[in-house]
């Protein structure tokens, strides 16, 4: 006689129902659990990125803004006969000190400043005639005539310091006779090129003996 096989219960049915629906939601919550920490975990990464490109670009900025911040270059802010008043283009950058160097075929050490930027004409006026007495260079100016000079110039912008030595071109008038006199005018400054210090007297030297012949 065969056995009727059991069937379970409307009641056990419903539970075994529920404890279905169970397993399906704990797998769900998994599942959703394990995006959600993949999501933050892309978050993060995604702030920490947008964050290294942002110090990146920032230092970039800063580099630049640097490195503009040490290229210095010289202007007159006032002329009169004998004295040039300097200023740098850029307000931000404070001249501490200079040094003027000149041609050696004017014979004068180089000059000196300390928070004063200027040129005067007291420093090589004479010594400016008797080279251009020497060189046989017309007594009065055609035009307004060069000195080549090189400024050394110790500066401080955003409280750091920095150094600078460039090619300048001073430029004067000269009029009169040598048994009279000559009288010496300066005209204002020009800045030709960057130099290297080791280089600087050398090149100084060079475009005076090209602007020396008569």
């Amino acid at each position: 006689m065969s056995e009727t096989p059991q069937t379970d219960t409307p009641k056990e049915a419903r539970a075994a129902e529920a404890a279905a629906i169970r397993r399906r939601w704990i797998t769900l919550g998994e599942i959703l659990a394990v995006l959600a920490v993949g999501i933050s975990a892309l978050t993060l990464y995604l702030n920490w990125a947008d964050k290294q490109d942002e110090r990146a670009e920032k230092a970039a900025e800063s580099r630049k803004a640097s490195s503009r911040a040490a290229v210095l270059v010289l202007n007159a802010e006032s002329v009169k006969d004998d004295r040039i008043v300097l200023k740098t283009t850029d307000p931000d950058q404070v001249v501490q000190s200079q040094t003027i160097l000149f041609p050696r075929a004017l014979g004068i050490a180089p000059v000196d400043t300390t928070g004063d930027p200027r040129i005067e004409a007291d420093w090589f006026g004479d010594a400016l005639k008797t080279a251009r007495a020497k060189a046989k260079l017309p007594d009065d100016s055609v035009g307004d005539e060069r000195l080549p000079v090189a400024i050394a110039t110790r500066f401080v912008v955003d409280g750091d310091t920095h150094e600078n030595i460039a090619l300048y071109d001073i430029g004067y008038g000269i009029a009169g006779r040598w048994i009279a006199g000559h009288s010496l005018a300066l005209r204002g400054l020009s800045r030709v090129e960057a130099l290297k210090p080791d280089t600087a007297q050398a090149r100084i030297d060079a475009c005076w003996t090209r602007l020396s012949k008569p």
